[in-house]
């Protein structure tokens, strides 16, 4: 059994190789976290979270979409409250019990360089 991750966000073997996630990847997991958002919508969200330190145009943003969605770590939904209108042509998604667990498992992984960089004064500890 694994200290640093529960069972329950066990990241599947299969999917081992994508850990530590590309930043693309983190932060679209990352905005979708906090529940369905469209495209749009997530960008602006991965600008406002990143400070603006991190940017992506629509063409990263769609083809990292498609991407977690081959992989089944982000799902299509219809919409906020589940209700699809015919004239709004935007895509909403969410992201998966797998997306949430691979996830939690980068954040895991962070926490333990910070750590590390902590114990060797290379970053100030916070006080707590």
């Amino acid at each position: 059994m694994d200290i640093l991750m529960p069972t329950a966000n066990r990241v599947p073997d299969d999917l081992q190789h994508l850990l530590p996630l590309t930043p693309a990847v983190f932060f679209i997991l990352f905005a979708l976290a906090d529940g369905e958002k469209h495209g749009y919508a997530i960008m602006q969200s991965v600008s406002r979270i990143s400070n603006d330190q991190f940017r992506m145009g629509p063409g990263t943003l769609y083809s990292t979409i498609q991407r977690l969605l081959d992989l089944d770590l982000i799902e299509e939904t219809e919409g906020v409250g589940g209700q699809s209108d015919h004239e709004d042509r935007r895509r909403y998604y969410k992201l998966t019990r797998t997306g949430k667990a691979i996830l939690a498992a980068d954040i895991s992984r962070m926490e333990s360089v910070v750590r590390l960089a902590r114990d060797k004064k290379l970053v100030p500890k916070t006080s707590e």
